[in-house]
């Protein structure tokens, strides 16, 4: 395993010296953050989140399947919600805008790799990653997840566990890529069930497929079943 060589601080004194100092002034950023994109987000309706890897290039045959996925959110009425970056996030704003679609990007302040995509309709820019799952969480009628890495997966365990615990209110969670799925998959059906960890029931929140048409009409039928929720219940 390679070395992590980032800082780590077991201690308030090895802190950075302005990280007591601006304590409460944290909270007064968290609370504006909150406010500001409550405020913007409350006003779209039907959004889609599409998760998946930033570096995803465009001639990725997934990156031009999830461009066919905007595409067809958009023709549903259907908004786009991604993250607002580079890979999967701008191909399904791509997707979207050639249909006129809403897109709406949900950009976090990173050191790497984080540049917001010119697709997006509106764009919101995030100090704090938890604020911004919080608003992913909320205002999504469903979730898509593309082949990703590490900031995929905690997406996807984010979504699937807050379902789980009915934290959130069910909305479809749909994964495109049964071969890049099957492992992890896998080990959820033959390690975790037999070890009472989740049960059958909690795997069935999860929808599988191979392409975005396949996604869209999940997600279309899935809807026409049980309704559209005009704000998902988040319950924090």
């Amino acid at each position: 395993m390679s070395e992590y060589k980032g800082e780590f601080y077991s201690s308030p004194e090895q802190q950075p010296a302005d990280f007591t100092r601006n304590e409460t002034w944290r909270i007064f950023r968290i609370m504006a953050e909150f406010i500001d994109s409550f405020e913007t987000m409350s006003r779209f309706k039907k959004l889609v989140s599409v998760f998946g890897s930033a570096r995803t290039k465009p001639d990725d045959p997934v990156f031009q399947d999830c461009v066919r996925l905007g595409e067809l959110l958009a023709k549903n009425h259907y908004g786009v919600l991604t993250g607002g970056g580079p890979g999967i996030m701008e191909a399904a704003h791509r997707g979207s805008s050639r249909e006129k679609g809403v897109s709406v990007g949900l950009n976090i302040r990173l050191p790497m790799e984080q540049n917001p995509n010119r697709y997006q309709t509106e764009s919101l820019s995030f100090r704090y990653f938890f604020i911004r799952k919080v608003c992913f969480l909320k205002y999504s009628v469903a979730a898509v997840i593309y082949p990703g890495g590490f900031g995929t997966l905690d997406e996807f365990s984010e979504v699937l566990t807050m379902i789980q615990t009915r934290k959130v209110g069910r909305i479809p969670l749909v994964l495109v890529g049964r071969d890049f799925f099957a492992p992890l998959l896998d080990w959820f059906q033959n390690q975790l069930v037999p070890m009472n960890m989740i049960t059958p029931d909690d795997l069935a929140i999860i929808h599988v497929c191979d392409n975005a048409q396949e996604a869209c009409e999940y997600i279309v039928k899935w809807h026409e079943t049980y309704g559209i929720p005009s704000t998902v219940r988040l319950d924090i």
